[in-house]
């Protein structure tokens, strides 16, 4: 199929099949383009939605943004996952208020400079923002591509990705680009999709050498699998007498950078114990059932331990310590984990009740 042809396709199906009416689709900017690029790296339409209302509606500027407190950022966030989006986004915000006047750049070249934002997004933001004739190459994208032309290999490799690079560049037409680059990530997301493709209504099929081998979903290729290395840790819950819990600031690099959680203690180190020499007198505790949390390289088995205190401590360290009322939320970002076990500790204890708690009973 030719370059016109393949593009003329696109934007028919997509006149009558796209989707135009996701909240990001309404009153477009370069703002709005962004945030929900942003957004959907690795996260799919529906999560996203609830996500993105709530943040336009805090945030409905840049500059908004960009004067926000991180741990507001960060509070809305939680549950999205890939914390570094969320510090980039923040990080960029800034640096287009103070660098670019609250405007974002209309170059590619010049929005690929910004934190969090690569080639790909670079290119939607100066397609649909600005109208421009502007490659993408998200992953809805490169499975389509990779289909249409039976590129071999996963596009994490360099000679692959370039080659799909090459191809998105050489589809994207000069006119409409805004309009086909929506229509080639809906494409993806609805009908080429990684399992079960449909391809007997796909506007390309005709053209499409995997589906001329009868084998779409060997495209793309699939990343080399590895055992992903295990680790655990206990989180300590710590309680004073009020019901308040005590939450510290992870460092600003690294797993759940920036965001608030409970104190971690290795496995193999008495939680009383520790407890008792760092924060004070420990009434009891009692130890949760562990259960795993992954990440993208590496498993992380939890061992939650509730330990009441008998009054709290006064000093805590080095690390930015909160105490926080699981009944009363503070507007701070949350590991997802995190966030689960303040919900079920607010169910077991009503603030109502303000007296010490009742010792716990050690779980045989």
């Amino acid at each position: 199929m030719s370059t016109p042809s393949f593009s003329a396709r696109v934007l028919k199906w997509f006149d009558k099949h796209g989707r135009k009416h996701l909240p990001w689709q309404q009153d477009i900017n370069a703002y709005r383009v962004w945030l929900s690029e942003i957004m959907l790296q690795q996260t799919q339409v529906a999560t996203v939605i609830p996500y993105f209302e709530r943040f336009t509606a805090r945030f409905p500027t840049v500059k908004a943004l960009a004067a926000a407190p991180i741990d507001e950022v960060l509070h809305l966030w939680t549950g999205l996952g890939y914390y570094a989006r969320a510090r980039n986004l923040h990080k960029c915000a800034q640096i287009v208020v103070k660098n670019h006047g609250g405007e974002f750049p209309v170059t590619v070249e010049e929005l690929a400079e910004l934190p969090g934002i690569g080639r790909s997004t670079a290119g939607a933001i100066a397609s649909i923002a600005y109208h421009q004739r502007a490659a993408i190459l998200d992953g809805n994208v490169k499975r389509v591509l990779a289909r249409y032309h039976a590129v071999e290999g996963w596009p994490g490799q360099t000679d692959v990705v370039n080659r799909l690079w090459e191809l998105a560049e050489q589809y994207t037409p000069k006119s409409r680009a805004n309009h086909y680059t929506q229509a080639m990530m809906d494409m993806g997301a609805t009908l080429c999709t990684r399992s079960k493709p449909k391809c007997e209504i796909c506007p390309l099929r005709e053209g499409c050498i995997a589906y001329a081998q009868g084998n779409p979903q060997e495209y793309p290729g699939k990343k080399p699998k590895k055992a992903l290395p295990e680790k655990s840790v206990q989180l300590l819950m710590l309680r004073n007498s009020a019901g308040d819990l005590l939450l510290q600031q992870r460092p600003a690099q690294g797993i759940w950078g920036g965001l608030w959680s409970f104190p971690e203690l290795a496995m193999d180190v008495a939680a009383d114990d520790y407890v008792s020499d760092h924060f004070g007198e420990v009434v009891e505790h009692e130890v949760w059932d562990s259960y795993r949390h992954t990440f993208s390289h590496y498993h992380l088995d939890i061992t939650p331990v509730l330990i009441q205190l008998a009054k709290s401590p006064q000093t805590i360290g080095e690390a930015a310590t909160h105490w926080y009322n699981p009944h009363q939320p503070d507007a701070l970002g949350l590991a997802a984990p995190v966030k689960k076990l303040l919900e079920k500790l607010a169910q077991l204890d009503p603030r109502a009740s303000i007296k010490p708690i009742a010792k716990l009973r050690r779980k045989s």
